[in-house]
């Protein structure tokens, strides 16, 4: 039986050094994925001072956020709310869905799952409905009304949902933030076109997912780029839907950070097939603002 509250993720044999040494690992090991693929440098650089930070802690990392939540961690040298966000989620889920995605192992089914009130029908329903695959961005689903499109997912569902988010987060609620503090449209169509573009010419490292690839081909490109203060990871989407539909080499998921402010995001850009938008490439969930962007002279390119 799984276990539940606050250090849920821990293994209870674990020392506080063990736990600061498993938690450090991981950051570097992002590190040097990040390197790998050719990220920002100042990524990379980040993680290693973060990872440097908590291995010299002088008690368990999960201590201090159980006492001071996530300010204590943007309040040690190096770590910005980005990385603390991180963290939390390792102590919290045992899992960090930034460094599967990395390595090419992204399960937010399996992830969806230690969320208590989702079992493994409803995380497959919510990743294929949402095409989200961050506790965090199903945080902001549950609160800005994306979740209510769930089959099965009624009002008090969603609340009890929310509630057990927030507490495994362990931060205080907040509204997502709205698209305009979002990179804008035409910027995640740049990124979008640039993405597939160098997959096409053969440009990108790429990475093994270990879903749908029984033969553990290198074949997923995968593109780390910046503009202005936004740092981009986009992939072809490897996920149930898409590979049943035959677009994995159409759907292009987006993650996004924002260096200022440390939060991350996500957004899938597709080729639209039906009305005003047909043929054109589409930022899903703003779709208003891509109207506005082609009838405004934007490159109108489809897959």
């Amino acid at each position: 039986m799984a276990q539940s509250g606050p250090h849920a993720a821990r293994d209870r044999r674990a020392s506080p050094a063990d736990l600061n040494r498993q938690i450090a690992a991981r950051l570097r090991e992002a590190a040097d994925l990040y390197a790998r693929q050719g990220a920002n440098p100042f990524r990379t650089s980040a993680y290693r001072r973060a990872a440097d930070t908590i291995d010299g802690l002088p008690e368990g990392v999960d201590h201090l956020i159980e006492r001071e939540g996530m300010d204590g961690l943007v309040r040690l040298p190096g770590i910005g709310r980005g990385i603390a966000a991180a963290i939390v989620e390792m102590v919290r889920t045992g899992r960090w869905s930034t460094l599967d995605r990395l390595r090419g192992a992204v399960n937010p089914e399996q992830l969806f799952q230690a969320v208590p009130g989702i079992g493994p029908e409803l995380a497959r329903r919510i990743h294929e409905t949402l095409q989200i695959d961050r506790l965090e961005d199903l945080e902001a689903a549950a609160h800005d009304g994306r979740l209510a499109r769930v089959p099965g997912l009624g009002r008090r569902r969603i609340q009890a949902i929310a509630a057990a988010l927030a507490q495994m987060l362990a931060r205080p609620r907040r509204r997502p933030r709205p698209p305009e503090q979002e990179p804008p449209v035409d910027m995640l169509l740049e990124v979008d076109r640039e993405y597939r573009e160098k997959a096409a010419a053969g440009k990108l490292p790429t990475i093994a997912p270990r879903r749908f690839n029984p033969a553990g081909e290198a074949w997923l490109p995968v593109l780390h780029t910046s503009r202005d203060g936004w740092h981009f990871t986009a992939l072809y989407s490897n996920t149930a839907r898409a590979h049943e539909l035959g677009r994995t080499r159409d759907w292009v998921v987006i993650y996004f950070y924002d260096h200022d402010h440390g939060e991350e995001g996500q957004r899938t850009v597709v080729t639209e097939s039906r009305g005003r938008l047909a043929g054109h490439r589409v930022v899903r969930g703003r779709e208003a603002e891509c109207m506005d962007y082609y009838a405004g002279g934007g490159e109108q390119e489809g897959s």
